[in-house]
Formats: structure tokens, C-alpha cells, sequence
């Protein structure tokens, strides 16, 4: 499998961050993982990491979406005011315990590529796999 070239992981949960890092590093999934804890870090990291990417080299944003600082929506919402140019090569994925209805309203219009529900797993992963980068893990 062609390995994406960055996962950043956005949960204010260390042990969460740290578990998902461990899991997809297990999968050899990218060649870089980053975490941040609110969307604030994840935003100043998301810009260091696009200055050099193309869609050939993509990036997986793995998002959740209560958090200090700056939550998920407020991060989306930021998001969406950066260059296209640095939006092309990101795909983000919420990944979150629970969404509230008025959060769930939103989705559509929303610049994510979907949603997967916590806790992540390698079932999850290659879904994502295959729907945002139409690759997948060997069969075993």
C-alpha cells in the first residue's frame, strides 16, 4: 500500500491521540503523524504541513470534534477561509464519540469527507482508505 504522507490526529485526549498514533502506525499508514489538541494546534500545524503538499501526497485530518480552545466546528469553519491551494491535498475525516443533532445538520455543509465514530479501528481505517485515497490494506 502507497502511504499517505501525514496524519494529523486533533483530540484534546492525550491517551486517545496516543492510541489511534499507535494504531495506524501499526497499519503503516503515512510516513508522518502529528497530533494536536485543540483545533488552534491543529490549524498552526495543518499550515507547516500543506506549505509543501500536493494531492500526490496527501494528508488525513482525523478530527474530533469537542475541544478547548478552538473545537472542531470552529476549526472547519477557519478552515474553509485558507487558500484553496492549501485545501488540496487534505482530506478530514471527524472522528468523534457522539455529534449533536444541530452538529449532524451541518455536515453537508461542512468541508469534511465524512464521519467515523470513536474508538478507531483497522476496519475503520481501511474504510477510509478506500473512499478518500482508493487505497487498502493487503489481504491477509
Amino acid at each position: 500500500m502507497i502511504k499517505l504522507s501525514s496524519v494529523l490526529l486533533v483530540d484534546d485526549d492525550p491517551t486517545t491521540n496516543h492510541l489511534n498514533e499507535r494504531l495506524l502506525k501499526n497499519l503503516g499508514v503515512a510516513d508522518q503523524y502529528l497530533t494536536a489538541t485543540n483545533g488552534a494546534e491543529a490549524l498552526a500545524t495543518l499550515d507547516q504541513l500543506t506549505a509543501s503538499a500536493d494531492p500526490a501526497s496527501p494528508i488525513l485530518v482525523l478530527l474530533d470534534v469537542k475541544m478547548p480552545v478552538l473545537d472542531g466546528m470552529g476549526f472547519l469553519e477557519a478552515y474553509k477561509r485558507l487558500p484553496p491551494a492549501q485545501r488540496q491535498a487534505v482530506v478530514i475525516v471527524m472522528h468523534t464519540a457522539s455529534m449533536e443533532s444541530h452538529d449532524l445538520d451541518r455536515m453537508e455543509e461542512l468541508p469534511i469527507a465524512g464521519l467515523v465514530s470513536k474508538p478507531l479501528t483497522k476496519e475503520k481505517v481501511d474504510t477510509i482508505l478506500k473512499l478518500h485515497y482508493q487505497r487498502q490494506f493487503p489481504a491477509s
